[in-house]
């Protein structure tokens, strides 16, 4: 919705759009559950949000101009599996149109993220801020820090084209890995994962690698990390809806033909010279997607994050690579990975180190500090289900 109206009242308009959407919503909220939904609710929201936007801009005097333009304006909802052709030099996707509008080379390549992640993938500051590790109150600043920094250079948002899409592709593909990750595993809420977001990453991940001037090799391994993901989202749950990971999930409700476009997108990422941590992390989704997963693969998965860290260094990577070398090397030597890297604080308050301690302690037989490490992680947990199997774990060590 708010791609879509950017789109036609322009991208100086963000911020009003954004007010009007919010107003649509909880007008639907307030009216839905009395007089039922419409046959067409994103045809009503829009309709609704742009007629308080059109108000609100009649009534600052900065809309006749425009207003017999807008009338003429049709306003298209674009579906999920959208087909229109993306030409040589602009952006027929609203919603793509507005990604690469919030990654304004005026930014810090930071700040185009945690914009776009907000504006046009509709986060809430939490889920921004667990993205990038940091507390919530230091993304809120941050945020407005960016829309400081483009008011004081006389920057408006607008759909950049043709030379202009390259140089902010790279702040494009790392919002659609953070939007992808957070589908995958939500920061909060009912859900165990929510295939709608992802499914959009994936699709905006792909319009990118397809694109005439923004296709790249790092495009095409990201797709590929994302469809060998994707591919595992129907086995993470179990038949009550609740989470099961990987060494218990049903391998034959995994999608092999998400797996199959995955491989075709990682060969197709070879073209170059430039290897990046997409091209890493894909082969190791892709070794987990992989039937015959076994030692030899376990070993192949702690060298890719060998080199991971070397590329690009980041806690998160780390804590995976010590998570590797417990499936390889035992749950003694996975714990004394993980413990070596409580030191670092963005590891400190997050969860999934708490889980793997608790896995490995688990795993060693030493239940009381098993279930206080689960209990941590749940205490640091905001999603529900996963709060759930927290729990579970943490009872059943001090069960024994």
């Amino acid at each position: 919705m708010v791609a879509t109206l950017c789109r036609i009242f322009g991208f100086d308009q963000l911020e009003a759009v954004e007010d009007a959407v919010q107003d649509a919503l909880l007008l639907a909220l307030r009216r839905w559950p009395f007089q039922g939904r419409p046959d067409n609710p994103r045809a009503w929201l829009i309709q609704v949000a742009k007629n308080r936007l059109l108000d609100r801009l009649r009534r600052a005097k900065r809309w006749q101009r425009r207003e017999a333009e807008l009338e003429r304006a049709a306003v298209a909802v674009p579906g999920f599996a959208a087909a229109d052709p993306a030409f040589a030099g602009e952006l027929r996707d609203d919603a793509l149109a507005l990604v690469f509008a919030c990654c304004h080379p005026a930014l810090p390549p930071a700040a185009q993220v945690a914009l776009t992640l907000k504006t046009a993938c509709g986060f809430a500051v939490t889920e921004v801020a667990r993205a990038f590790l940091v507390g919530e109150e230091a993304m809120a600043q941050r945020l407005v820090r960016a829309r400081q920094r483009l008011g004081e250079a006389g920057v408006a948002l607008a759909i950049p084209a043709g030379v202009e899409l390259a140089p902010r592709r790279d702040a494009a593909l790392a919002a659609l890995y953070l939007m992808f990750n957070e589908g995958y595993a939500p920061h909060a809420g009912a859900d165990v994962v929510r295939e709608d977001v992802c499914r959009e990453a994936i699709r905006l991940a792909e319009r990118i690698a397809d694109h005439p001037a923004t296709a790249a090799p790092e495009a095409d391994a990201l797709c590929a990390l994302l469809l060998f993901q994707a591919s595992r989202l129907r086995a993470r749950r179990d038949a009550t809806g609740e989470l099961l990971l990987l060494a218990d999930q049903d391998r034959g409700l995994w999608d092999r033909g998400l797996v199959a476009r995955g491989v075709a997108r990682l060969r197709a990422s070879a073209r170059g010279e430039k290897l990046t941590a997409y091209h890493l992390e894909a082969e190791i989704a892709g070794l987990h997607a992989a039937d015959g997963f076994g030692c030899r693969a376990e070993s192949q998965i702690v060298h890719l994050y060998d080199l991971l860290l070397e590329l690009q260094p980041s806690p998160v990577a780390a804590l995976n690579r010590a998570i590797a070398i417990g499936q390889r090397d035992g749950a003694q030597a996975g714990l004394d990975a993980v413990d070596a890297l409580g030191a670092q604080r963005a590891l400190r308050a997050y969860a999934p180190r708490h889980a793997a301690r608790g896995f490995f302690l688990d795993r060693l037989g030493r239940r009381d500090e098993a279930a206080k490490a689960w209990e941590e992680a749940r205490a640091l947990t905001s999603n529900e289900p996963l709060r759930r199997f927290l729990a579970r774990q943490r009872d059943r060590a001090r069960e024994g």
